[in-house]
């Protein structure tokens, strides 16, 4: 009897474990076909790289599931992973990393999502040979992914020169002639930049801003790394998390140490491949050659504006970097994407401020997943408030006019920030003569 008994219990013990596991993976499949519900009112796909999962593969465990940054890009759906918000997804590659089994693998997305992109072959060439794009504006986001291609880029370049050299030489004879010529000095032109130097190009890397690119204007301590990454002519990184002012000492560092050919304040005008195959840069300081160009110029381009009546006031303003500096204030944001969000949270940890969010949505759809559970912490604490479904309609000196649902509110302002993306440098890129959407290698330019 007492065996019995202990058998019973036993089995009780294993049954109260099997369906909890059952109950937890039936809740994790319902939020999975919610979420992928949900994804597609904002998108039909991946537009860059994105996980590729091979279902005959797939054993379910749900390790990649969990092993994602951005939350619900991948779920389980009939006991197999399955992409249920691709557009979240931004090539951090850990769910391939994590996969047991070796069923993920990283592709890019299809030719007709990427339409708006330039045409790149897999070692990130464009259309024109020895043009190449490296980092956000090829289409991946993450400063990991930016210093890995403009290493890349530099190495094929490296692979080439001796072909190239000999054939321009026998051209034009050009003494002044450089071997690469990088433009942009964000993390992709950083990298190729220190690459170059360790693999011995004569180079020049040209910013029309300061060194650090985009992530310079970032907001002070804002998490921009959250994986190891390889420097060049410096190693490995393996800090799992870096701050804006940890990775811009890195650099300083480095760059400190190198023989780095960096001008900054310097725009380019146009990019041109002459018949002998060499690259004229034309820029306002002058016109430099070459025999590749690396572009690193990032994705955002100039900020986007709204076109209200007064958005030309000095308090409107476009990026923000020291939080710290505005206090007692009203302060509205436009926009719901992360640098809007992240900006409205951290000007509301500030004394005294009033913070509004303004969002053209009735949601916030494509946060990282971090920022939705705090951008809900702080609208119930009522440490900010959001307005959704509004948008602004003049910019005054100390007020601000919204139409919220239809109804026309003046809010007290003292500074707006609009986060509303910026405009690509789409129509240079075309001006240079590089081809978007599918690469077509009959169409590359000899």
């Amino acid at each position: 009897m007492e065996n019995v008994l202990s058998w019973l219990i036993a089995a009780g013990v294993v049954l109260f474990f099997v369906f909890r596991y059952w109950l937890g993976h039936k809740k994790r499949e319902t939020a999975a076909v919610a979420a992928a519900e949900h994804g597609k009112l904002y998108s039909d796909g991946p537009k860059a790289q994105h996980p590729h999962i091979n279902l005959e593969s797939c054993i379910g465990c749900g390790t990649c599931v969990d092993a994602c940054p951005e939350g619900d890009v991948l779920g389980l759906l009939n006991g197999k992973v399955a992409i249920v918000k691709g557009y979240k997804c931004i090539g951090h590659s850990l769910c391939a990393d994590v996969c047991p089994v070796g069923a993920i693998t990283m592709v890019m997305a299809k030719a007709s999502a990427s339409a708006d992109m330039p045409a790149l072959t897999p070692e990130y060439e464009t259309s024109i040979p020895n043009l190449f794009i490296a980092g956000e504006l090829g289409g991946l986001a993450l400063i990991k992914n930016a210093v890995n291609q403009g290493r890349e880029c530099v190495d094929l370049i490296t692979s080439r020169l001796p072909e190239l050299r000999e054939v321009n030489q026998s051209v034009n004879g050009h003494s002044d002639v450089l071997d690469v010529i990088i433009v942009g000095a964000g993390p992709a032109g950083i990298s190729a930049s220190l690459r170059a130097t360790e693999n011995k190009l004569t180079h020049l890397t040209l910013e029309r801003e300061s060194v650090g690119g985009t992530v310079s204007k970032y907001p002070r301590q804002k998490l921009v790394m959250t994986s190891p990454v390889e420097f060049p002519l410096y190693g490995k990184f393996n800090k799992t998390q870096l701050s804006k002012e940890e990775l811009l000492g890195l650099w300083e560092k480095v760059i400190a140490r190198a023989d780095l050919n960096i001008k900054t304040n310097v725009c380019v005008e146009a990019i041109r491949r002459e018949d002998d195959g060499l690259f004229d840069v034309k820029t306002g300081n002058g016109t430099f050659r070459s025999r590749s160009v690396v572009m690193a110029l990032g994705r955002a381009g100039t900020p986007r504006k709204l076109g209200v009546p007064g958005e030309e006031l000095p308090h409107v303003l476009y990026r923000l970097i020291e939080a710290d500096h505005y206090t007692d204030s009203n302060i509205l944001i436009v926009g719901g994407g992360d640098s809007a969000v992240e900006a409205a949270m951290g000007l509301a940890n500030q004394k005294g401020n009033k913070v509004t969010i303004s969002y053209r949505k009735g949601e916030f759809s494509r946060l990282k997943d971090r920022n939705t559970k705090r951008i809900e912490e702080y609208m119930k604490s009522k440490r900010l408030e959001v307005l959704f479904n509004s948008m602004p309609t003049e910019f005054r000196k100390g007020s601000v006019l919204l139409d919220a649902g239809g109804a026309i509110r003046e809010l007290p302002n003292d500074h707006v920030w609009i986060f509303a993306g910026g405009i690509p440098p789409t129509e240079f890129l075309k001006a240079t003569g590089i081809a978007f959407g599918a690469m077509d290698v009959s169409a590359r330019t000899e």
